[in-house]
């Protein structure tokens, strides 16, 4: 490139800040004359003469007090707006652009030149002219989708054509352009080598200035329900949904609000590691939680299983669980809950002071006396409504008891002040409300303040009311909340309920095998514990049961590494997101927890889905690792995935092998020593927790801290992590530890070794004592390096 381009774009460059500078000066304008203006309205408060003598004068003082709110709420948003325009104009200012794109527009008759500069924001100034674009516009696609000549790009008016004639790359630093290079690509390797070669850090990083191709169809994607992204480790797919997110929240702003955005992560610690992509792109960030807090959330008396008890405990029988994971088990309980529209409710008695006041062979009754066109919710429903005048007949009943006396004749003098309330003239009849609640309705008027009565009697009619609606209120509240239902008994039930309605032998599973696995449930259910298949089936069973309808107003859900779902909790999300836009992702290679079987899980979830809304994307392209990690993680899996190594050179991995634990300790030790010298932010990972602790207590006089819950945050320096808190996460450096034959014996811990070799980014080192791990012997020797270590 000629010296005359590079002063042309930086003279470019200097114009934008330039007006940048302008537009932020005239923001710090408005945000001084937001706060005085704010200052004038919060003093007009002064004003506000407050009436109450008279029914005009309270709604002229009503109606003053809410132009003062409405001002006040006026004055403030101006002041936000402006705040928020310096903050995105300052964050413009350190890099306003980095990419330029010239083309042709095809849909234009004089088909001039057009340049268009490319940056996280767009910016215009006053004249209304645009120095800068966003990433997100639908231009900008054009530098993503292609190189130079004809791009087809997706416009709000339709697909349009473009014949672009250039495309250039800037690296900006302090207001001077550092590096500008043009390039055929869609995204030139020099730029994406500079972005991978640098050190990680505790926070993923936008990607807007190194999408490729493959990832801005999946940001882009409007038209899918449901977009499964099947993406090698280090493929960039989770940091491509994060910018998804932001192109969602850019392309349907005013109409979808980050609030309406949910996504399913695979633990805390990855939640934390995301947080910033989304405020870094000037969108507030989504609603993120993991499948675990969401059961939990919604069982909150029972024990539900966490992630270090799903990976530590390996006492399940596979077959059983495969089977409570399934489709068909999915479709079972669809079964079983249509038949309790016949009979099998099981309910419990709704007792009343020590008796049952309706028993559950009444409850029942009731709810098998309406028609079979009644669903299940609407047999609730109506049943519950039968329920609540039941118990409001109870309380002419119960006053007339001998325990409403004693309870009159036992009340304080406060108890006797707040039932009778003071000012209240009219009592109407009993009624419950809308959430179940027995109550009074009152109504105030111009009338003596302390209440007066005409006899005892009718002082002892109104205390007696009051008692027994309160006594009632509890059992009233339980009847809205179904709490009559017996959903644990229900639960058995389905269980010993379910040989007839799937078929035990498809999953290999004899009926002793199965009658045992109840028997064991029923126990566990009894200490209020569930293991997370379980988990969603009751959830699942009660939902049906109960009619609930799922979060409505979720427009979009996210699931990350969808490996480690089962195809009975996605089917069961579907049903409780009903009108959410579904993107999952994940690395099939990575199933560590449902193993084998992950392999049917595209063709299981999209069976949900109409045939035409579903899009599948494969990315085989990985970028995280040099490509001498990429190859050794490759070889250690068998029929996996296709993955292809980006060309970024570096040491081949290690294999330290060590005559004992204290020799393998030393060398430990060193490698630490060594990566900090060379600014290598290392993770020491081992298979489980237990490993973990042990190894951070030898190392206790180190500089290292032990990760040790999903709720902790990755500390800057050195780490030790058990492998399933390193999924989804990269380091400059990967120790990992006890990488032997006996740690790493056989086949089904394959997926698991490559999952953790392959969060090294520049690094690999694996240390053992003894034998080498057969799953790494086996690979061919150009792939790693093979070093003893004597004590």
């Amino acid at each position: 490139m000629s010296n005359e381009q590079k002063v042309r774009e930086q003279e470019y460059l200097d114009q934008t800040l330039k007006q940048i500078d302008l537009a932020q000066l005239e923001a710090q304008e408005e945000i001084k004359k937001s706060k005085g203006s704010l200052s004038d309205v919060a003093a007009g408060w002064d004003d506000v003469r407050v009436k109450t003598s008279t029914y005009s004068g309270i709604v002229e003082t009503a109606m003053s007090i809410r132009q003062q709110q409405q001002a006040i709420q006026e004055r403030q948003s101006a002041k936000s707006r402006a705040e928020d325009r310096y903050q995105t104009l300052a964050k413009q200012k350190e890099k306003p652009y980095f990419a330029r794109i010239d083309f042709l527009d095809n849909a234009e008759e004089n088909r001039e030149k057009e340049t268009v500069y490319i940056g996280l924001a767009s910016f215009a100034d006053d004249d209304g002219r645009f120095w800068v674009y966003d990433w997100r516009t639908p231009v900008a696609s054009i530098y993503y989708d292609g190189g130079l000549g004809k791009v087809d790009y997706m416009t709000p008016a339709g697909k349009q054509q473009a014949e672009v004639t250039l495309k250039r790359q800037f690296e900006i630093e302090d207001g001077v352009i550092v590096t500008l290079f043009d390039t055929e690509e869609a995204i030139g390797d020099q730029m994406l080598l500079n972005a991978l070669s640098g050190e990680s850090t505790t926070k993923m990083k936008s990607i807007v200035t190194t999408i490729q191709k493959e990832q801005n169809k999946i940001i882009r994607n409007t038209d899918a329900d449901l977009l499964f992204v099947q993406g090698a480790a280090g493929s960039g797919k989770t940091a491509a949904i994060m910018q998804r997110v932001a192109y969602l929240l850019y392309r349907y702003r005013g109409k979808l609000n980050s609030g309406q955005v949910v996504m399913f992560s695979p633990n805390q610690l990855f939640n934390d590691y995301v947080d910033q992509v989304l405020p870094e792109l000037g969108e507030q960030n989504l609603v993120q939680l993991t499948f675990y807090q969401y059961a939990s959330h919604r069982l909150p008396h029972f024990e539900v299983q966490t992630l270090e008890d799903r990976f530590e405990t390996n006492n399940q029988n596979e077959k059983i669980e495969r089977m409570l994971g399934s489709l068909d088990m999915f479709r079972a309980v669809q079964a079983y809950a249509k038949d309790l529209n016949q009979a099998g409710l099981k309910v419990r008695n709704l007792n009343f002071r020590g008796e049952a006041l309706l028993s559950k062979e009444k409850i029942q009754s009731i709810y098998y006396q309406y028609n079979d066109n009644y669903k299940l919710s609407q047999r609730l429903e109506a049943t519950q409504e039968s329920l609540i005048r039941s118990l409001r007949s109870q309380v002419g009943v119960q006053m007339k008891k001998e325990w409403v006396e004693l309870a009159i004749e036992n009340l304080s003098k406060q108890e006797y002040d707040e039932l009778v309330g003071a000012g209240q003239v009219r009592i109407g009849d009993d009624e419950i409300n809308d959430a179940g609640d027995l109550t009074r309705r009152h109504q105030l008027g111009d009338g003596p303040k302390e209440r007066t009565f005409a006899s005892d009697q009718q002082e002892r009619q109104f205390l007696a009311k009051k008692i027994v609606t309160q006594a009632l209120r509890p059992l009233a509240k339980r009847v809205r909340r179904a709490g009559f239902i017996n959903i644990n008994a229900q639960f058995v039930d389905l269980l010993r309920a379910l040989p007839k309605y799937l078929s035990l032998s498809d999953f290999a599973i004899s009926e002793s095998e199965w009658t045992a696995y109840v028997e064991d449930f029923i126990q566990s259910l009894k200490e209020k514990k569930l293991s997370l298949p379980t988990t969603t089936i009751y959830l699942y069973l009660y939902d049906l049961i109960t009619g609930k309808h799922g979060q409505r107003e979720i427009r979009y859900l996210f699931i990350d590494e969808i490996q480690d779902y089962t195809p009975f909790q996605l089917a069961f999300l579907k049903f409780s997101f009903p009108n959410a836009k579904f993107t999952v992702l994940g690395d099939l290679n990575q199933a560590i927890f449902t193993q084998d079987w992950a392999s049917s899980l595209e063709d299981d979830f999209a069976s949900l889905f109409p045939s035409d809304k579903v899009d599948f994307v494969e990315l085989t392209q990985t970028y995280r690792s040099t490509k001498q990690i990429t190859d050794f993680s490759k070889g250690l899996l068998k029929d996996g995935k296709t993955i292809e190594a980006f060309n970024r050179n570096g040491d081949v991995p290690v294999m330290k092998l060590a005559d004992n634990d204290e020799a393998a300790l030393k060398a430990l030790k060193a490698q630490l020593i060594q990566n900090d010298d060379d600014n290598e932010q290392t993770a020491v990972i081992t298979r489980t927790l237990a490993e973990a602790k042990a190894l951070a207590k030898e190392l206790e006089d180190e500089k290292i801290t032990l990760i040790r819950s999903e709720n902790q945050r990755l500390a800057p320096g050195a780490v030790i992590l058990p492998s399933y808190l390193a999924k989804g996460l990269e380091f400059d450096a990967v120790i990992v530890w006890q990488a032997d034959a006996k740690h790493y014996p056989s086949d089904e811990l394959r997926r698991l070794l490559y999952t953790v070799t392959s969060r090294a980014m520049h690094r690999l080192t694996l240390l053992g004592v003894g034998a080498q791990s057969p799953l790494i012997e086996q690979l061919p020797d150009s792939l790693y390096r093979l070093e003893t270590v004597h004590d």
